[in-house]
């Protein structure tokens, strides 16, 4: 395989973890965010889910064995109530943002188109859970989370050994 093949499948891999990642974490956001904000962590959990069911698909598809979940992932900070949730839930949001811009970077035609959509729905939900936005999402975040990968959080919540 071609380097230049093995790129849209390295970032379809990263974008993968980054949604087995994020289901995860739902799950933390949904047992601590309040009664009224917790119909918005299902969609997101949904929606999360449906996402990486694609990507296994698409892995699959370019001859890859797609990446596992891990059984636990170390969470960014601690999420004792509903507040920490919500900042759980839009740094989540940031982070899947992120990664699927590495994934339009590395795509062309429908695959580009779905990873650009993917950014845009979860740019739209990082700013319903913080409740302000940022100039380029999946853009700018990137500069701190590439640091961060560089220690070994690979721009999501990192697997638990």
């Amino acid at each position: 395989m071609s380097q230049a093949e093995k790129r849209p499948l390295e970032a379809l891999q990263a974008a993968l973890a980054a949604e087995h990642a994020a289901v995860y974490g739902y799950g933390v956001v949904g047992g601590r965010v309040r009664e009224d904000r917790r119909t918005e962590a299902r969609a997101a959990y949904d929606a999360h889910r449906a996402r990486r069911d694609t990507l296994v698909r698409a892995v699959r598809d370019l001859g890859g064995r797609p990446v596992a979940a891990a059984a636990a992932y170390a969470l960014p900070f601690p999420v004792p109530d509903s507040a920490a949730a919500v900042r759980f839930a839009a740094e989540l949001e940031e982070r899947v943002a992120g990664v699927y811009s590495d994934l339009v970077r590395a795509s062309t035609g429908e695959r580009r188109r779905e990873a650009a959509g993917a950014l845009r729905e979860a740019a739209v939900r990082a700013v319903r859970w913080r409740g302000e936005s940022v100039a380029f999402p999946g853009l700018a975040e990137r500069a701190a989370t590439d640091a961060e990968s560089a220690v070994g959080t690979a721009g999501t919540a990192t697997p638990t050994s």
